[in-house]
């Protein structure tokens, strides 16, 4: 449904939210002050006690939230935003179904490209909208560390009209302004998408084989070089989908990492510091299976997904 400036829409009153982890976090921070109670956090079993009993130490201060269980009848959140890894998308979905009526938007801004294809393959195109996080984010065990002035959602329809934006786009935008987060509407969601795609793809993987922060590709010729190596395959696959990403996107994109703190690490490198599984195959391995489909070759990714693995499977062995 389209809209326009003078259209009244109707308020964003609740918002359920699954994966109060590094990107939840920045999310949960804005809206509890204004929301309380009708912020609900999806989680069941131990991690919901968990969170009952210890909070989470968001910028240095313990927040508690209403802890919602899957189960729980709470009747429809205006909006449902999923923030878990990718891997555990689907199980998110099931789990925040209960929060998901008619007119509930969906937002999943998680890493990859295929988020939003997963979640209106469940709940349909009428309650997905496109999005993305621009944030620099560190989870260790119960604190979550993030720089709010650097970071920043992206999201609207596949295509937008900025003069006539749909009515929930406008319904989702205003929440957040009377948040304070931080939101773009780009003109081309699925563009803007894949450009995240590139700089995660190159970044978290050399960052994870490498061990280097993000100062490092502003500090280091040759740190960058590889980076950018990395980029150069995602983007000719976008093109050759029709994604007309500009074949200097991820050497522009250096100027915006320049602006990072220098000593964050990217996701993948906490996951592999901490043991964790990471999300290689939404990255690396995503990229090998779409340059077959499109005849690009992806022998950088075809690398960097091997040497993950082999320290994924470094850390089972310990």
């Amino acid at each position: 449904m389209k809209g326009s400036g003078n259209v009244s829409v109707r308020k964003i009153q609740t918002v359920a939210l699954t994966g109060l982890g590094a990107i939840g976090a920045y999310f949960a921070d804005s809206i509890l002050p204004v929301l309380g109670d009708d912020l609900r956090i999806i989680a069941g079993g131990e991690r919901k006690k968990r969170l009952e009993a210890e909070g989470l130490i968001v910028n240095g201060k313990t927040e508690f939230f209403n802890v919602v269980a899957p189960d729980e009848d709470t009747g429809a959140a205006d909006l449902v935003i999923i923030t878990t890894k990718i891997t555990g998308l689907r199980q998110a979905l099931e789990d925040t179904a209960r929060q998901i009526g008619p007119d509930t938007v969906i937002m999943a801004p998680l890493n990859g490209v295929e988020s939003e294809d997963i979640a209106a393959s469940v709940y349909g195109w009428d309650r997905v909208l496109y999005s993305l996080m621009r944030v620099s984010s560190v989870k260790d065990g119960n604190r979550v560390t993030f720089d709010p002035t650097t970071s920043h959602v992206e999201f609207g329809e596949k295509r937008n009209d900025l003069n006539d934006l749909s009515e929930r786009v406008m319904c989702v935008r205003d929440f957040f302004d009377s948040v304070g987060i931080s939101n773009t509407i780009r003109p081309d969601m699925e563009l803007a998408i894949w450009e995240k795609y590139v700089c995660n793809v190159s970044e978290n993987q050399v960052a994870a084989l490498m061990k280097i922060p993000f100062g490092a590709w502003g500090a280091y010729e040759d740190a960058n070089a590889m980076r950018l190596m990395v980029a150069d395959e995602v983007i000719s696959i976008a093109r050759k989908k029709g994604i007309m990403i500009e074949p200097d996107y991820a050497a522009r994109h250096l100027e915006f990492l320049k602006k990072l703190p220098p000593d964050n690490m990217a996701s993948t490198l906490q996951d592999i510091l901490a043991g964790r599984k990471t999300e290689v195959d939404m990255f690396a391995g995503t990229v090998m299976r779409l340059g077959r489909e499109t005849g690009v070759p992806t022998p950088h990714n075809e690398f960097l997904y091997h040497a993950i693995k082999l320290m994924e499977n470094i850390n089972d062995d310990r």
